[in-house]
């Protein structure tokens, strides 16, 4: 059997295994595909009878590679012909009984068909090195995918490696013994605080393992997802770890609108366990559990609250630190409340440009007004409420009597096509009856 020569097939293999982090088994893969794409692209350049070659030609065509020998080897599977009308697809039965008289029609067979080493031109060489380049990628591609896509919504340690734009590139292991690869830490995913010098290590949150052909890294991560404060609370508070304690809500504002607010997070616990205080679990003895996240968050605000089934109470302790004096839900269907404070603790509630009162709001799923206890009007407010309600409810029995009326106009079309139908068959079967 011929073959085409490839000197240094053997170390090419393990440099590019121990270069991009994948088994000899995945390039020498790689390495087929790409040498049976060179040769395609060498068949259809020597292609003197101007012959169709369709999409999947060269489906029954393979390359062997030969790692001793450094070479590879092409070959054909042909069908068992009585007359060839294709010497690429079929082969004539005398001619396979020759050398092998058992042969019957049908039957297939397999032809070394490796061109000269030097017919096998500089173009379908350079076709090859493309392809392998390609192949090398995808592979790539394949095993960052099936390495981390179970770990999507988990946290992983992370090393600053440069920079692409306003992008952090970080190197992340999967901690399955796998060597690292590379992340992406976009800008909007980023912390304010954070200082992403060479080789500085992070906890990151991943967020996304990309799909598909795109160049880059393929997992997204993330400092600014509400998830990594989870992560961190669960791994320092045992309480949560066992759950005794457990995580209900979560609200993040790791990059405030303006550059004035500081990174703020608020975050709602609770427990069935009567003899544990969940708040107390988290902050732990003098603060030293609930330090530990905040030094990883770069001095992040974090308040804990108790978490409560009465939503009065837990927006009165969502509102923490300030001091709520009356919670009074004026309107439980579009969750819209009116919390009452004294005069003094009204900046508080708010909190500088509003993020206090912002943070509680996506912390209950609540709308929350503060109002100063003393200049507020109860009457005034339940009347407008009431006729704000009495509003509502006319609106949406206006939208009930419409779809109401489509419904019946709909049906008295559907009556008159019947009648109009009925008609056309009374009238056929008088046509009937009169020709009889």
């Amino acid at each position: 059997m011929s073959m085409v020569s490839l000197p240094g097939l053997k170390e090419l293999i393990e440099s590019i295994s121990r270069e991009r982090n994948l088994p000899r088994l995945a390039v020498q893969s790689a390495i087929r595909e790409a040498l049976l794409k060179g040769y395609e692209r060498y068949r259809r350049a020597q292609n003197l009878e101007r012959k169709q070659f369709d999409e999947d030609y060269f489906d029954n065509f393979e390359v062997e590679l030969d790692i001793d020998g450094e070479g590879f080897r092409v070959l054909s599977t042909k069908t068992i012909v009585e007359e060839v009308s294709n010497t690429d697809h079929q082969i004539s039965l005398d001619e396979v009984q020759q050398v092998a008289p058992e042969a019957q029609l049908g039957d297939s067979v397999v032809l070394d068909v490796t061109p000269d080493q030097g017919e096998f031109g500089r173009m379908a060489a350079m076709q090859t090195k493309q392809v392998l380049a390609q192949k090398l990628r995808d592979q790539q591609r394949q095993m960052v995918q099936e390495e981390f896509q179970d770990l999507e919504g988990t946290v992983l340690q992370a090393r600053v490696l440069r920079f692409e734009r306003q992008s952090v590139i970080l190197a992340v292991s999967s901690n399955f013994g796998q060597p690292e690869v590379e992340a992406e830490l976009p800008k909007r995913e980023q912390l304010p605080n954070d200082n992403y010098r060479a080789n500085a290590t992070f906890k990151v949150y991943l967020k996304k393992v990309s799909q598909g052909q795109q160049r880059g890294p393929q997992l997204l991560v993330s400092r600014a997802d509400a998830g990594l404060v989870v992560y961190l609370f669960a791994n320092e508070v045992p309480e949560i770890e066992d759950e005794v304690v457990r995580i209900v809500a979560v609200a993040r504002e790791a990059n405030p609108p303006s550059r004035y607010v500081g990174p703020r997070t608020k975050i709602a616990v609770d427990t069935l366990d009567r003899d544990v205080d969940p708040v107390g679990a988290c902050i732990g003895a003098r603060g030293s559990r609930i330090q530990v996240v905040v030094n990883e968050l770069r001095g992040e605000k974090i308040d804990v609250i108790r978490w409560s089934p009465d939503p009065a109470t837990y927006i009165a302790n969502a509102l923490s630190p300030a001091r709520v004096d009356e919670v009074r839900l004026m309107d439980p269907e579009t969750r819209q409340t009116h919390v009452l404070v004294a005069e003094d603790q009204l900046s508080l509630a708010i909190g500088k440009e509003g993020q206090n009162v912002r943070l509680a709001a996506r912390l209950t799923g609540w709308k929350i007004d503060i109002k100063d206890k003393a200049k507020y009007d109860h009457a005034a407010e339940d009347a407008k409420f009431a006729v704000a309600r009495a509003k509502a409810q006319l609106e949406q029995e206006e939208m009930e009597l419409e779809e109401d009326d489509i419904d019946l106009e709909d049906d008295l079309e559907m009556e008159e096509l019947d009648e109009q139908n009925q008609e056309e068959l009374d009238d056929e079967s008088l046509e009937i009856n009169d020709e009889e």
